[in-house]
C-alpha cells in the first residue's frame, strides 16, 4: 500500500470538512491564532496558510463579519458568523449529517 497516496487521500477528506470546522467555532469572536488553537485542542489540524485565506474568503462570501481590535499592542482581526453565516452553518450541518448517513449505509452494505 502506498502510504503517500493514503496520506494525500486523507488530506482531501479533511479538506472537505475544514469550512464546517471553522464555522462551528465562530459563534463567538475569535482571531486567527486563537481559532487555530481552539481547533487544534479539538483535534482538528489546519495550517495557518490554509486558515487565513479561508477566513478572508468566507468573509468575502458574507458568511463572516470581522472587526479589528487595536487596544492591544498587536492589532487583531476578530471574526464571527454573520446572519447568513449562521444560516449557512445550520444548512451545512444538515447536509453533513445526510452525508454521514449515506456513507454509513454504503459502508455497511460492503461489510
Amino acid at each position: 500500500m502506498d502510504t503517500n497516496l493514503i496520506s494525500n487521500l486523507v488530506n482531501e477528506l479533511k479538506r472537505g470538512t475544514q469550512i464546517l470546522a471553522v464555522l462551528s467555532q465562530l459563534k463567538e469572536n475569535q482571531y486567527g491564532y486563537s481559532l487555530l488553537q481552539t481547533l487544534e485542542e479539538k483535534g482538528v489540524s489546519i495550517e495557518a496558510g490554509t486558515l487565513y485565506p479561508l477566513l478572508r474568503r468566507l468573509e468575502s462570501q458574507g458568511l463572516l463579519q470581522s472587526e479589528w481590535d487595536t487596544t492591544e499592542s498587536k492589532p487583531r482581526k476578530y471574526y464571527i458568523l454573520s446572519k447568513d453565516g449562521i444560516e449557512t452553518y445550520e444548512t451545512l450541518i444538515k447536509e453533513w449529517r445526510q452525508i454521514i448517513f449515506e456513507m454509513d449505509q454504503i459502508i455497511k452494505e460492503e461489510e
